[in-house]
């Protein structure tokens, strides 16, 4: 008996083998994966874009800011000489933390009185953000006692955490939720449309209507769409009711960006669709572009943290931008203007993948 059952298992394992497309399911998605996911996927925070307000012009602020500016965690991206325009930087996500040194700092210090500086932090995303503050305070004591020696109490880090005063991972991680369920559920709906078809034996009869390759994908595509944007809309209720999230942004704006988000969902969910033959692969299809996509999103590390070699695909990747759009309506009323530097990148994925929908939708029922 075992011998009849190892000759199968060598009879299977060969066909896995021999089969091309098989084997390249195999071999390339969990390449991928790995290599994506091992390198972008770190919780460590490096290269943070940060804002330098500087009111004094002493050698001990100077001194204080080439410490911030020297650090690996740190990137000076920005130097606001005004509140108003420190504000602007954080609304529009152009650095993730600011420091403050007030006037009149390297006198104080020089003198041996207490003071101290302020760090203005971006708490919509509360692990970064807890991170964030801790390499500042260890830059921050490291100074004040090597060059000074002086202790915690005579030059203190006081933290301001926007957006998220409380720090609750949870106003970070449902509003990123939006974007990802709703992602999922549309390409799985749109990536199983055709490939059922097939599968069922009902393709062939579709190809004999009087419906064109557009029509098709028009009726393949929006159910799609229509179950995404419900997806969507339950979490955000369950957001708002049962987790009592604030909503302090426009609520057209919100509807506008998922529906551009939806239409990039079902491109992405038709073209899996027009190559699969079996629902299986396309399953399969869906998981191979659902985990990257998570991964360089910025939904689990900030996309700051990923490697130069891999940076360029993020930009491509519709979750990053709905994911920017949704924290920014729930947590603070972000600007139509802000909003639409994330929506544009997103209309262009959209009619990118539409496009390329449309033709492997006409080359699958040529």
């Amino acid at each position: 008996m075992w011998r009849r059952v190892l000759a199968l298992v060598l009879k299977e394992l060969t066909s896995i083998w021999n089969d091309p497309k098989t084997r390249a399911v195999l071999l390339v998605p969990p390449l991928v994966q790995v290599l994506i996911v091992a390198y972008a996927a770190t919780y460590e925070v490096r290269n943070v874009p940060l804002g330098i307000w500087n009111e004094d012009n002493g050698v001990v602020a100077a001194e204080l800011v080439r410490r911030f500016a020297a650090s690996p965690a740190f990137r000076v991206a920005a130097v606001p000489d005004h509140p108003e325009a420190a504000a602007a930087l954080l609304n529009a996500k152009d650095v993730a933390a600011v420091l403050h040194v007030p006037q009149n700092f390297s006198a104080r210090v020089l003198a041996r009185q207490a003071t101290s500086v302020q760090l203005l932090l971006d708490a919509r995303r509360s692990n970064t953000a807890m991170l964030i503050n801790g390499y500042a305070t260890t830059i921050v004591q490291g100074f004040a006692l090597e060059q000074y020696g002086l202790g915690p109490q005579q030059l203190a880090l006081e933290v301001r955490d926007w957006f998220n005063p409380a720090l609750d991972p949870q106003w970070f991680t449902l509003p990123g939720l939006v974007a990802l369920l709703s992602l999922l559920v549309a390409i799985l709906v749109s990536s199983l449309s055709l490939a059922r078809e097939r599968e069922l034996g009902t393709f062939e009869q579709l190809l004999v209507t009087p419906l064109r390759p557009l029509e098709i994908l028009l009726g393949k595509g929006i159910p799609a769409a229509v179950v995404g944007i419900l997806e969507a809309h339950f979490v955000i209720a369950a957001a708002l009711l049962w987790f009592r999230l604030p909503f302090t942004g426009s609520v057209l704006l919100l509807e506008a960006a998922l529906l551009v988000y939806m239409l990039a969902a079902v491109g992405v969910g038709l073209v899996i669709s027009s190559f699969a033959r079996t629902q299986q692969q396309a399953v399969l299809g869906v998981l191979l572009y659902a985990s990257p996509a998570i991964v360089l999103s910025g939904f689990v590390t900030p996309v700051e943290n990923i490697p130069p070699a891999m940076a360029w695909l993020s930009p491509a990747d519709p979750v990053r931008w709905m994911i920017v759009v949704a924290r920014g309506v729930f947590l603070q009323d972000m600007p139509v203007a802000v909003a639409l530097q994330a929506i544009w990148p997103m209309a262009l994925i959209a009619a990118a993948l539409l496009a390329l929908a449309a033709v492997s939708v006409r080359r699958a029922v040529a």
